[in-house]
């Protein structure tokens, strides 16, 4: 599976952004997939996924971002509102077979908050 991620860039805080994955290669709909994110000098973090079991999300961003998949256009995105400057990162959607073992990884869009 190839992922392609986007729809980052520079957004006020407060502010919204989407940012979508488009896979290639396979379907997506037996995966599971996740976001990450890495700021800078941090490592990367969990952000949100979506297995069969369901979807989590990190405390940090719940009640403010949103994962949703659209199998159809082999896509998932991440809808995330309220931003602020501690969402600034570079994010990366990946995909996995095995509950939470991620094993494709997209390059990352970068997201950026100001204050």
């Amino acid at each position: 599976v190839q992922l392609q991620a986007s729809g980052g860039g520079l957004v006020q805080a407060g502010g919204s952004l989407t940012l979508s994955c488009t896979a290639s290669g396979r379907s997506i709909s037996t995966y599971g997939m996740g976001w990450f994110r890495q700021a800078p000098g941090k490592e990367r973090e969990f952000v949100a996924n979506d297995w069969n079991s369901g979807r989590t999300y990190a405390d940090s961003v719940k009640g403010r971002f949103t994962i949703s998949r659209d199998n159809g256009k082999n896509a998932v995105y991440l809808q995330m509102n309220s931003l602020k400057p501690e969402d600034t990162a570079v994010y990366y959607c990946a995909a996995g077979t095995v509950p939470y073992l991620y094993v494709f990884w997209g390059q990352g869009t970068q997201v950026t908050v100001s204050s």
